[in-house]
């Protein structure tokens, strides 16, 4: 078992013809992922790589091929209608992976969806990976991921990459590794992703990685404590950031002496997560929260 994707996931790719998308779409397909339509508009007839059929539209190619996700390549001034359009096709699962989407146009998106049953994952994420169901979506390296029973929730792609390298080097598998972008305003938040782990019956454990701006990270350390059951390793990107300055992310920005890093791992701490003191202890935080335990209940 795994959270958002699998071998059930039956995946169409917007923008499959691009540049960014073609190359990550062999690579989802090398990795066993199941991509069943690609959709760019005025190519519909067409097929990607002499086997995956092009669609005009998103709903075209859902009927067609009765797909169930979708991941977003598109230019970002198009990615936001192409992630509405993926939502009211009734799609329940859409990745962006698109980075500079403008502020508004996902403002736009957010009321959009809202009460829906889509989810969204990100944008300007790497996506979501299910080690052991062959299922990529995204523009992670696959080869540094391994099945097994460790979940990784993150809001930086790169840390994401990091902290599952040193799982997989100490012999510690995935069940899903979930990017949810560092975006202000995005999808699927940490407390999102969470509960999903916390339901499921294949993930021991979790890595949590946040970064300085916004308060998503609070949030999360308090729904941990009250409701959490399973250990927690944590690790909080922009610890050397300087008030007011933007650090990678759009929603990195520490503003008003909120969102900094020593707030967020004095509340992720309460909450009995296991913090790492650098990114190069994610993998050995980790065992060290499964030896304490879940985190103990407030």
């Amino acid at each position: 078992m795994s959270i958002l994707v699998g071998a059930d996931t039956k995946l169409l790719v917007q923008g499959i013809t691009g540049a960014f998308g073609s190359f990550h779409a062999k690579q989802m397909m090398e990795y066993g992922t199941r991509v069943v339509a690609g959709v760019v508009p005025g190519k519909g007839g067409q097929k990607f790589e002499g086997t995956v059929p092009l669609f005009d539209t998103v709903d075209q190619a859902e009927r067609a091929t009765g797909a169930n996700a979708s991941v977003i390549f598109v230019p970002p001034p198009f990615a936001a209608d192409a992630i509405m359009e993926a939502a009211a096709s009734k799609l329940p699962l859409v990745i962006a992976i698109t980075e500079g989407i403008p502020v508004n146009d996902m403002i736009r998106v957010k009321r959009f969806i809202q009460g829906t049953n889509t989810r969204l994952v990100g944008p300007n994420c790497p996506g979501v990976i299910t080690p052991g169901g062959n299922c990529r979506i995204g523009i992670m390296p696959s080869h540094i991921h391994k099945p097994g029973r460790i979940g990784v929730v993150s809001r930086s792609g790169t840390l994401t990459y990091e902290a599952v390298f040193q799982l997989t080097r100490l012999g510690l598998g995935q069940s899903t590794a979930v990017g949810i972008g560092g975006d202000p305003v995005n999808g699927t938040n940490f407390i999102d992703v969470l509960k999903l782990f916390n339901a499921d019956p294949d993930t021991d454990a979790v890595i949590m990685v946040g970064e300085i701006g916004g308060s998503a990270e609070e949030e999360a350390a308090a729904y941990i404590a009250k409701e959490f059951t399973k250990p927690v390793a944590g690790f909080i990107a922009g610890q050397s950031a300087p008030p007011g300055k933007r650090m990678g992310h759009a929603g990195a920005i520490i503003s008003g002496g909120k969102g900094t890093a020593a707030e967020k791992m004095k509340a992720m701490e309460a909450a009995g997560i296991v913090m790492a003191a650098s990114p190069a202890e994610l993998g050995s935080t980790l065992q060290e929260a499964v030896r304490r335990g879940a985190p103990k209940r407030k």
